[in-house]
């Protein structure tokens, strides 16, 4: 018998070529090898096994047809992934139940919003769809290490390190023909907003459709959703997962700057930011190439949003070992940075008003095994914040990165302390006016005459300012131990416009003691306002191949009319396709109702994923679940 790899000239020396007889006892475990199963006068049935640390990919199998061996007959071609279930594999995942979420599931759940306002996206992941390993396999075979040295590629492919560090690299398009283009500002003309996608197929399948060229747009989640489609395709257990408050520190002294003058958040004066929150994926595997004592191995943070090298264990984060290869001092600081707040004056003078140690990294969350509940895996990632084991592994960090710890001015303390905060009167609502409530408090026992200026402003969900939404000054005595109560009040008209799709707002206020100028006190709070409902329900028998329905509803919740509509539904298992409807016109008040039949085509907890979109209110999400059971379990049938 003679193995080759799919790849371009297979050599034994990649490992890329294999030849072996045909037994009749048992198979090696550790080898290629095959064995007669069954055979007849006219037919022989063989059973082939291969070594845990094979390559990946398409395989051509032959057999030597003639006595002196010279010729061949191609008789079968097969694919090979990696196996969690083998113990050899590095890849291998004792838990069944967690095989069965991080490799099997094809539907998942993302986590977006704000720290405070975490939020929920049903994702089709869809990685058993019937082209999608095609196309997987297609994005090893266009990455520029293996258009370098496609033999050197191929032969790597036996280490799920490398692929997983290959796949990260290819999802984004910079440097490479990768699959998504990202964007974070400004418009999306020419591509579909990053929002609008419900899953990773239909961008997968365009990427291939138009000759591996990068589909526009996408931001860090759909990075990441498509990267767990690959990987799990491909045999390597991934999750996703969301940080809240995520740092995103620039030249690695694990502190990041923020900056405001009195008329709130200031552009940024360093390429340092704290994002609501950011998105990357965990992949599970063995890392020998970092400790032979298995210190790392386990989950392994992989970002294929193009910002750094991306590869860092869990494990290493957690105990602060910044001084391994790649990202980990990025890593790092995306969970544990310490913020400085910097007050700018109007002559460029800045002020420290904050440093805060427990701000980044919040609600590490994702989905967990099993259900639709959301786990918060912090604990992974970082000890309690303010324990002194935290402090202890954030001076370590900073040690084994040879950053020196740059010395911190302390503020100028306030003559007295007041207290300053921001609080909601309601739960903000897209479409809704908001109303929040400026709170001051004084310890003084004498009244103090302050200077407030309160701003609201767009953000992008990467700490980056998008646009002024509305300002107010006052001029206010605040009394002795008397709360002082401000109304805040945000109508829909002037922010509507500027938070479509992914951007939050951002209200701050600056006060200032006016017998005091040294006495400068800052609250601020990020608003998501949550989308007004729209509900996907499934009837029918849910059985394979059985006809059913799905319902989707939506009501129109502003006083004037929608424009552009467009409701877009998918569902892998469920759907052969992504179903898009479009309508003009959806005025005050006016509700859509809409039936969409459909036949389930494979067995198993499936889930529809919908989105509603129009010229202001985007992108509005809605799913259901669809547990379709077996033919053959309803009527007997094998």
């Amino acid at each position: 018998m003679c193995l080759y790899d799919s790849g371009p000239e297979p050599s034994k020396a990649f490992g890329t070529k294999y030849v072996f007889g045909v037994t009749q006892n048992g198979l090696e475990e550790k080898s290629w090898g095959s064995k007669v199963e069954a055979s007849s006068s006219t037919s022989l049935t063989l059973a082939v096994t291969s070594p845990a640390d094979a390559s990946i990919g398409k395989y051509d199998l032959s057999v030597k047809i003639n006595s002196d061996m010279t010729e061949s007959l191609s008789i079968a071609s097969f694919i090979v992934l990696f196996n969690p279930w083998c113990a050899e594999d590095w890849v291998h995942l004792p838990d069944e139940l967690e095989r069965q979420e991080y490799v099997m599931n094809e539907q998942g759940i993302m986590y977006r919003g704000a720290n405070g306002y975490i939020t929920s996206l049903a994702w089709d992941f869809g990685q058993f769809e019937d082209d999608i390993i095609d196309i997987c396999l297609t994005v090893l075979d266009v990455n520029p290490k293996c258009l370098k040295n496609a033999g050197e590629d191929f032969s790597a492919r036996c280490n799920p390190i490398y692929v997983s560090r290959v796949i990260s690299a290819m999802v984004n398009s910079q440097d490479d023909k990768g699959i998504v283009m990202g964007r974070w500002g400004g418009n999306f003309i020419g591509g579909v907003a990053p929002l609008h996608w419900n899953g990773s197929t239909d961008i997968l399948r365009k990427w291939i459709k138009y000759g591996c060229h990068p589909v526009k747009y996408g931001q860090c989640w759909v990075f990441a959703g498509v990267m767990c489609t690959v990987m799990r395709c491909l045999g390597i257990p991934c999750r996703v997962i969301t940080n809240y408050q995520s740092a995103h520190d620039t030249d690695g002294n694990l502190i990041v700057d923020e900056y405001f003058s009195d008329y709130g958040v200031r552009p940024k004066m360093s390429k340092d930011s704290v994002w609501n929150y950011h998105v990357w994926v965990e992949g599970w595997m063995r890392r020998p190439d970092l400790s032979a004592e298995s210190l790392y191995d386990g989950w392994q943070v992989l970002d294929p949003t193009p910002q750094e090298l991306s590869d860092a264990p869990v494990k290493a984060v957690l105990e602060g070992h910044t001084d391994l290869k790649y990202d980990l001092p990025f890593v790092f600081a995306e969970v544990n940075a310490d913020e400085v707040t910097w007050l700018v004056g109007a002559n460029g003078s800045m002020k420290r008003l904050i440093s805060n140690t427990k701000n980044v990294g919040q609600n590490i969350s994702t989905k967990a095994v099993g259900s639709d509940k959301r786990e918060n895996i912090t604990s992974n990632y970082k000890h309690p914040e303010g324990s002194e084991k935290e402090r202890e592994v954030f001076d370590e960090a900073v040690r084994r990165g040879n950053k020196l710890k740059e010395p911190e001015p302390e503020p100028t303390p306030a003559r007295k302390k007041i207290s300053v905060k921001i609080e909601e009167q309601s739960k903000p609502i897209n479409g809704q006016d908001i109303d929040l409530t400026l709170v001051l408090e004084s310890e003084d026992p004498d009244p103090r005459s302050l200077e407030i200026h309160i701003n609201a402003q767009a953000m992008l969900y990467n700490g980056i300012l998008s646009s002024d939404i509305c300002t107010e000054e006052k001029q206010e005595q605040l009394l002795p131990n008397k709360e002082l109560r401000i109304p805040i009040k945000i109508p829909f008209s002037k922010y509507g416009e500027h938070i479509q799709g992914n951007n939050s707002i951002k209200v701050s206020a600056v006060v200032t003691d006016k017998e005091d100028s040294e006495a400068v006190y800052l609250a601020e709070r990020n608003i998501v306002p949550a989308n007004p409902p729209f509900t996907i329900t499934a009837s029918g028998s849910a059985i394979q191949y059985g006809d059913m329905e799905a319902e989707l509803v939506f009501e129109n919740p502003l006083s004037v009319a929608l424009k552009n509509c467009s409701i877009t539904i998918t569902g892998s298992g469920l759907l052969r396709r992504s179903i898009e409807t479009k309508f003009t016109l959806l005025g005050p008040g006016q509700r859509v109702r809409m039936k969409v039949p459909f036949r389930p085509y494979r067995a198993g907890p499936r889930k529809l994923v919908a989105d509603f979109d129009s010229d202001l209110l985007r992108d509005i999400k809605a799913s259901c679940k669809v547990d379709v059971k077996a033919v053959y379990s309803i009527y007997g049938l094998m």
